[in-house]
């Protein structure tokens, strides 16, 4: 079975958001069109604590964007962003998220960020998305949401590594860097990713 994975598409990557992905919002409509045509749905959102070591907030003398590294990893410093209750971290109205089987909450851990949907970036612990997926019989997952270089390059990759067939959906999505992007797409290609 196919299922569709959508990361992340919270109002903090939104224009206006915390951590605005250019032209986000232009996703919404792509998405909402895409969801009727899958048998199953997930969605994902990060999670944070507003104690969470990756936001530059944290780090005195530390501007967003900066790298350091966190428990034993090279972590970008973000602005705060997608804090747990808050309206940032919420979907978007515009958003039909209601045909989602299950959302998977990701970055909760304040020592580790979280971009993929199936593990945190030191791959300690598992998010549940991978167990799920199979319990539903999925061997093909399809996947749009933001950030393309991020946290959709990551779930793609996860999810190649784990055995489903996986694809990004280039209108689905919107990087924060398309110079990034086009060098993550060359790695993710060669993994057996594929771009439709």
């Amino acid at each position: 079975m196919k299922a569709l994975i959508l990361v992340d598409i919270q109002n903090d990557f939104l224009p206006g958001g915390k951590l605005a992905v250019e032209g986000g919002d232009a996703i919404i409509p792509v998405v909402n069109a895409l969801i009727p045509r899958y048998p199953l749905v997930a969605a994902t959102q990060d999670w944070h604590p507003p104690d969470h070591l990756s936001f530059a907030s944290r780090h005195e003398g530390r501007h967003p964007f900066d790298k350091i590294r966190l428990d034993g990893l090279e972590q970008i410093l973000w602005p705060d962003h997608c804090v747990q209750g808050s309206r940032g971290a919420e979907f978007p109205e515009t958003l039909k998220t209601e045909p989602a089987a299950a959302i998977f909450r990701k970055g909760m851990d304040p020592r580790v960020d979280s971009y993929s949907a199936f593990f945190d970036n030191g791959r300690r612990h598992r998010t549940g998305l991978a167990e799920w997926l199979r319990g539903m019989e999925v061997d093909e997952v399809h996947v749009a949401g933001l950030a393309a270089e991020v946290c959709v390059a990551y779930t793609a990759r996860d999810a190649a590594e784990l055995g489903f067939a996986t694809t990004i959906i280039e209108d689905g999505t919107r990087a924060l860097s398309a110079a990034e992007f086009a060098r993550v797409r060359a790695e993710l290609t060669a993994r057996g990713v594929r771009f439709e």
